[in-house]
């Protein structure tokens, strides 16, 4: 047996927070596993490109509109629910090759797809692999990040998410402008068919590309020490523990505290209903929920639509589309930096007031009329610039490491599938909305929405910056609560 007892070395809670390790391999076994996060976006955003194009093809109504993107959104509930316990039976590194799998086939599908029905079927494959991958990824960052970096490696995900956007925005457009210009005129056959006459086709088959990088590099991991010690494999644990922290007694404290975390806390078996649980899975719930209301889902999946509303072309839509993922991507990158330096409570403050403050100027250019392409753009690109550091990011953060981790994968489970839920709901919604009310009624609606953020996160929400997976725990008693602010 490898040996657990606490070395003598003081606190090993603070030990632990204040030794970094083997950053460098910790720093890329993360990224690996954040590039289902770039699949993430990819996958939930290539349909912003082809959206008219599959209207078009297929006469979809308003509601079936709905549906066709809201599809790859129920898939992603069912993928959340499965992914807690799959995580939980067969470890994070297996999760995260099923999840490449169920994305590579998702583009083949959709490509392939002869009737809407089979469309809808690939996009529902497709939310299967989002879906776990939203759970797995930012747990197994989590589960193997020093508490002092953290919040940057977990950051890595939200990042490579944006990435595979402006990915999936710019490859639509290239797509689209290959297809219309000289290169789709020289094609023949298949290709033409597959590129220029249904262009919609090319762009879900490129999702096929990143979906095998991510399962090959998936392979090359090591499984979590966290799953590998709570089943039993304290050996293995040890040994990841050592790879990852480059100390021999720096990885034997973590894993008393994984020990020790696993079964009781402070001598108290954790119940569902504790508030050990009940706390931070409301906070969990909300951050999830609200995030998605903040009106980014609208903008990254109906973007070129909206830009269209304000009077910009069709190819110029696209164009728009791509500028304001660019600026989310390069805005994510500052959050790598910001919140474990100043700490999530006070970096998600100024981003949720940054973001109401624009999004609600947007809603009034809409409502007064106002077409100025150019001044829409650059308001939606300071609405996902406010988001992207803040938000986005610090949702994962704070639903990856404020759950014991007894119960971390299935209680993750619980929080992210509220994001597709709501993300369902408010993409159902948005087609009839614009159409009846109007974009300037839903981003409104958003706005207000960003305003209740503000007031639960400034009144409810503890700062967790630098401490331990298994102290944080001791947040959510009532007396700790109470010091919030």
């Amino acid at each position: 047996m490898p040996n657990i007892i606490e070395p003598d070395m003081g606190d090993p809670a603070e030990a632990i927070a204040g030794d970094g390790g083997n950053l460098v391999f910790v720093t890329l076994v993360c990224l690996v596993s954040a590039i289902g996060g770039f699949l993430f976006g990819y996958e939930t955003v290539v349909i912003a490109g082809a959206l008219s194009l599959v209207t078009a093809e297929f006469h979809f109504s308003a509601v079936m509109e709905g549906w066709f993107v809201t599809s790859g959104l129920f898939g992603c509930a069912g993928g959340v629910l499965l992914a807690g316990r799959l995580c939980d039976a067969i470890g994070r590194k297996k999760v995260m090759l099923l999840s490449a799998f169920l994305l590579g086939l998702c583009a083949v599908v959709c490509c392939v797809a002869a009737t809407a029905t089979w469309l809808i079927a690939g996009r529902i494959i497709g939310g299967l692999g989002v879906g776990i991958a939203s759970v797995v990824s930012p747990l197994y960052i989590s589960e193997l990040a020093p508490p002092k970096v953290r919040g940057r490696l977990v950051s890595l995900f939200q990042l490579t998410i944006t990435l595979g956007i402006v990915s999936a925005m710019i490859t639509n457009a290239g797509v689209l402008d290959f297809a219309q210009g000289a290169g789709g005129a020289a094609l023949t056959g298949l290709w033409h068919w597959l590129v220029v006459q249904e262009t919609w086709r090319a762009m879900f088959l490129t999702q096929l590309v990143p979906s095998v990088v991510f399962f090959l590099l998936a392979l090359c991991v090591p499984e979590s020490p966290r799953w590998l010690s709570l089943a039993g494999k304290q050996e293995k644990a040890r040994a990841v523990l050592l790879r990852l922290r480059g100390n021999a007694d720096i990885a034997d404290a973590e894993l008393t505290q994984i020990a020790r975390s696993g079964t009781k806390v402070k001598g108290e078996a954790i119940s569902w209903w504790s508030a050990a649980i009940r706390r931070p899975l409301f906070l969990g719930i909300f951050l999830a929920v609200f995030s998605e209301l903040s009106g980014i889902t609208l903008v990254m999946y109906y973007g070129p639509v909206i830009l269209e509303k304000a009077g910009i072309s069709v190819g110029s839509s696209l164009g728009g589309h791509a500028v304001i993922g660019i600026v989310l991507a390069c805005f994510t990158v500052i959050s790598l930096f910001v919140v474990d330096r100043f700490g999530r409570r006070p970096v998600l403050l100024t981003g949720v007031a940054g973001a109401c403050i624009a999004l609600a100027a947007t809603a009034l250019c809409f409502a007064y009329g106002v077409s100025d392409g150019a001044l829409i753009i650059t308001l939606l690109c300071l609405f996902v610039a406010f988001f992207a550091f803040s938000i986005g990011p610090i949702k994962w953060i704070v639903i990856s490491e404020i759950f014991p981790t007894r119960v971390r994968a299935p209680a993750m489970g619980v929080a992210t599938v509220a994001v597709w839920l709501t993300d369902m709901a408010i993409n159902q919604a948005f087609p009839v909305v614009r159409d009846t009310l109007g974009v300037s009624a839903m981003f409104l609606a958003c706005a207000a929405f960003l305003a209740i953020q503000f007031w639960v996160v400034l009144s409810k929400l503890p700062e967790t910056k630098g401490l331990p997976l298994e102290d944080i725990l001791s947040l959510w008693s009532n007396q700790n609560m109470k010091r919030v602010k």
